[in-house]
């Protein structure tokens, strides 16, 4: 079946369509997608519901793609969360070979949830954290002003590292930002948010094992529901 280029939050994605052009959908609602439109590219799994269609023509035809192997079902990662999709990034540290694999290598893993929430673009803007730790739970929610939903993202993983002291400990940080883990994990070239930016990327070098885990948006994952909620949250509180 063919593949048609759609956007999943802030990331271009190709998602299985049928002859019809229409996604096509599991039990679930949710839709086999990749991040690059190549051979033997990574399948995983996103909500129907959070896909935006890119306007068909020359330059987003549809594509037949010969895709590799599933990305796991699973984010648990030992925080509780239920069935998603995830993606690991590789950081200061190597990465395993998905959510679950990755905090299964370290047991006493510090988890960081983040996401950042903006009405308009620019336009208010929040964060929203949840710091796991062992049978420890930290939620932070903080009013960011006027920004754009980069700013924000960015400023979440910022303020989730923030709280962490003890930076020898293996730290997991779980966004559903492609732009933010890009950035900060493969050397992306910061077009803009340059200062912010380069705030994080020496922070991060202050920790020994730093992981990023990508996480599908809106799809169920709970603590992703919940950042998400908190980020929002703090943009409705300052009104």
């Amino acid at each position: 079946m063919p593949w048609i280029r759609h956007r999943l939050r802030d990331a271009d994605v190709w998602a299985k369509v049928d002859e019809r052009g229409e996604l096509v959908k599991d039990a679930g609602g949710r839709v086999e997608i990749v991040y690059k439109p190549a051979s033997g590219a990574r399948v995983y799994r996103a909500g129907a519901r959070n896909l935006v269609p890119v306007e068909r023509g020359p330059d987003n035809p549809p594509i037949e793609i010969e895709v590799g192997e599933p990305a796991p079902e699973r984010t648990d990662a030992g925080t509780g969360t239920g069935t998603g999709t995830g993606r690991p990034a590789r950081g200061r540290a190597a990465a395993g070979t998905g959510p679950t694999a990755t905090a299964a290598t370290a047991a006493n893993a510090i988890h960081v949830w983040t996401d950042g929430a903006c009405e308009g673009n620019p336009g208010p803007a929040g964060l929203g954290v949840v710091i796991i730790d062992g049978t420890e739970r930290r939620e932070l929610s903080e009013y960011l002003g006027q920004g754009t939903n980069n700013i924000a993202e960015l400023m979440a993983i910022l303020r989730g590292l923030e709280a962490v002291t003890d930076r020898k400990r293996p730290v997991i940080v779980y966004s559903d930002s492609q732009y933010s883990i890009g950035l900060l994990t493969q050397n992306w070239k910061a077009k803009a948010n340059v200062e912010l930016v380069g705030k994080l990327r020496g922070l991060v070098r202050e920790f020994a094992d730093l992981r990023f885990v990508k996480v599908a948006a809106h799809s169920g994952i709970p603590l992703n529901e919940r950042v998400d909620e908190l980020a929002r949250g703090a943009i409705t509180r300052s009104r």
